[in-house]
């Protein structure tokens, strides 16, 4: 009886490998992975335009593929770069127009005091001008 129930246990064991291993094909020569079609890897194809500043929109409706163990890494740097570059650029162009502006305020202040300074002095209140001379 031992004898005949490891037999079967054997020949059970064998039949549900080969229906696993050899009998994978999908009947038109192509193999069959647990009876669904292959499918694309999730990928993200056009993570951030390309063609414009990234806008809050974009970085709001990212969405990086996530795999077994994570996110891409390969994606998740390309997007942080892009990000980074992006930032650096705008705040160089940030501290280019804060550079601009405090020149700009610098020059109306001494036109500013050059005329107060100039209109004083010819004003008639002033020392010559109660004199007379």
């Amino acid at each position: 009886m031992f004898w005949f129930l490891l037999i079967s246990l054997a020949a059970v064991v064998a039949a549900v490998t080969l229906a696993v291993v050899g009998g994978s094909g999908d009947g038109r020569g192509g193999p069959v992975t647990g009876g669904l079609a292959d499918v694309a890897p999730d990928r993200l194809d056009e993570p951030l335009p390309a063609g414009r500043p990234v806008s809050r929109m974009d970085v709001d409706g990212l969405r990086l593929p996530v795999t077994a163990r994570g996110y891409r890494m390969q994606q998740v740097d390309d997007v942080l770069d892009r990000l980074g570059a992006e930032l650096a650029e705008r705040d160089a162009r940030i501290a280019e127009l804060e550079s601009a502006l405090a020149g700009a305020q610098a020059v109306a202040m001494s036109r500013g005091e050059q005329g107060r300074g100039g209109a004083g002095a010819f004003a008639p209140d002033s020392a010559e001008g109660r004199d007379g001379r």
